[in-house]
């Protein structure tokens, strides 16, 4: 059996024994207000010892389930430390190995996650450095675009002039 059921059974069969104890040890033709008063006593003796000891065997459970609610929640720092001697201490202690590693894994994360942001941070910044370059080239060359354009406009309208003066020209002579 195990311990857990151990710590289960025991107070019971003790409460019971206890209590048929008391009653094979009652004479019933002889009752009176004392045995009340035994019988009330051990009543109250029995739930307190029942109490202890479910108290006993609750609280690891709760402090377990209080951290894994944690544990659901992020918080991967808290760690559970029982001392039980039980399968609640094999579970705690599972669940501090899986909590450290929940941990290890979420500061991993964080560092990959820091590292990819700093890379694509450069590839932007490299990729934007890029950009303004292109865009000043367009600048430039629409400048000397225009200026071309201005000097054509210049060397059309002296070729439109000087066509005039030769067409002019030989009606003169």
């Amino acid at each position: 059996m195990s311990k857990i059921l151990y710590k289960i059974v025991f107070p019971i069969v003790l409460a019971t024994l206890f209590t048929t104890t008391i009653f094979i040890a009652i004479d019933y033709d002889k009752i009176s207000p004392e045995f009340y008063f035994v019988l009330v006593l051990v009543v109250i003796t029995i739930f307190f010892f029942g109490y202890a000891t479910g108290e006993r065997f609750a609280s690891p459970i709760r402090e377990l389930i209080e951290r894994g609610e944690e544990l659901s929640d992020g918080n991967f720092s808290k760690r559970i430390y029982l001392n039980t001697k039980d399968e609640l201490e094999d579970l705690a202690r599972i669940y501090n190995k899986l909590a450290q590693e929940l941990e290890d894994g979420s500061i991993k994360q964080k560092n990959t996650e820091g590292s990819v942001d700093m890379k694509v941070r450069a590839r932007t910044q490299s990729l934007e450095e890029t950009i303004q370059a292109l865009e000043q080239k367009i600048q430039n060359r629409t400048i000397e675009l225009e200026r071309t354009m201005k000097e054509t406009e210049k060397l059309k309208q002296q070729l439109k002039e000087k066509e005039a003066k030769v067409t002019e020209s030989p009606k003169n002579n």
